[in-house]
């Protein structure tokens, strides 16, 4: 007689994430739609700085066009860093509470990072330095978040990419970021000459403090 072993059926709830990427490019459709000049600029940030020089005004942060991105971006680099837990460390990608988790983390991150900088920013008075600086960060990170997006689609949906293949995109995205720092650097050298202290402190103590504790928490948490 053969006997029959019946294993039950594991399937992983991915309608959580699906709805999420669908969020994710609702908005940037939106923002596409209502700010059709301003991003068909942005669009063009990595080959050309036309959009920083017509956006420069720190009024600009707080708008409806950098507020809906930056939910994109939060989304965006939320799914990365779990597809990355994931891939390394055996996290479940599936798993909608430990999203929320890396979420709230980045969410918060940014905007005590931001605040931290508004603080040190009135104390030694280069305020206009720093919300420069600040706004052109903000453009190229929110970019960078938006390029990954379909990315994080793929590899969400895919179980078995290879491992040569997710190096290879961190080294892409950490090559952009570090690519566009630099940008950052050079386009306001002049003003980071005049106030070099100051600049040394806030590199220090807002740009390598924050995301080594920030590694530090992940790899041993």
């Amino acid at each position: 007689m053969i006997e029959n072993v019946l294993h039950p059926r594991i399937i992983e709830n991915k309608d959580w994430a699906t709805i999420l990427f669908v969020v994710a490019f609702a908005l940037i459709a939106v923002a596409k739609s209502i700010f059709e000049n301003r991003f068909t600029e942005f669009s063009r940030l990595l080959v050309s700085d036309k959009y920083i020089k017509i956006y420069r005004d720190t009024s600009h942060l707080m708008s409806w066009f950098n507020i809906t991105l930056f939910i994109v971006q939060l989304i965006s680099f939320a799914f990365f860093i779990q597809l990355l837990l994931y891939y390394f460390a055996g996290v479940p990608k599936t798993d909608w509470l430990i999203f929320i988790q890396i979420f709230t983390f980045i969410t918060v991150f940014i905007l005590s990072k931001y605040l931290i900088e508004k603080i040190i920013a009135t104390s030694f008075n280069i305020e206009e330095f720093t919300e420069q600086f600040n706004l052109q960060k903000v453009s190229y990170r929110t970019y960078i978040g938006l390029l990954i997006l379909p990315i994080n689609t793929i590899l969400y949906y895919n179980d078995n990419p290879s491992k040569t293949l997710i190096i290879s995109l961190i080294i892409i995205v950490l090559t952009i970021n570090l690519w566009t720092y630099l940008v950052s650097l050079k386009n306001y050298q002049n003003l980071i000459f005049s106030k070099i202290f100051y600049f040394i402190l806030y590199l220090c103590a807002l740009e390598i403090a924050p995301y080594y504790f920030m590694y530090y928490w992940f790899t041993k948490s």
